[in-house]
């Protein structure tokens, strides 16, 4: 199995560069206003990344098998952070929409799709243990096909 890795440098105050493969553009990432300057996603929205991206991409995959094409995707994800029992912030849950981008009629085998493809993403299924993970999958005429 392949090791990911990441390698994050200090830049200044909160922002950091994160260096992945040398082929990859360097990430910035930073903490808002008053903390950081918010010069880029914070730990919160990279978070929140990883696992509409995963989803996403697993969803993708899935499709493809069947040789339908939902694209484009959209994907949006609400983090909801809040202060635990010792009065830490911490990420509370994270709400995902999944968006096709075409009507469900259009995508012949939508079902086994929706059946399968949450349980491949690694990403989710890693943090939905701690951080309780809603989602939601939406065809491009508004009609909420999983959620």
């Amino acid at each position: 199995m392949d090791k990911p890795s990441v390698t994050l440098i200090q830049r200044q105050g909160y922002q950091f560069e994160h260096h992945y493969a040398p082929s990859i553009p360097v990430l910035l990432s930073d903490e808002p206003a008053p903390m950081g300057t918010g010069q880029g996603p914070d730990p919160v929205e990279l978070l929140a990344s990883a696992v509409g991206n995963c989803l996403s991409a697993s969803l993708w995959f899935a499709s493809q098998k069947y040789k339908d094409d939902p694209s484009p995707l959209r994907t949006e994800v609400k983090a909801t952070v809040g202060r635990n029992e010792r009065n830490r912030n911490r990420v509370q849950g994270l709400a995902v929409d999944l968006h096709l981008g075409k009507p469900a009629a259009e995508l012949g085998h939508i079902q086994r799709v929706l059946d399968t493809f949450e349980d491949f993403c690694t990403v989710t299924q890693s943090v939905a243990p701690a951080i309780p993970v809603t989602l939601r999958v939406l065809d491009s005429t508004g009609a909420v096909l999983k959620g």
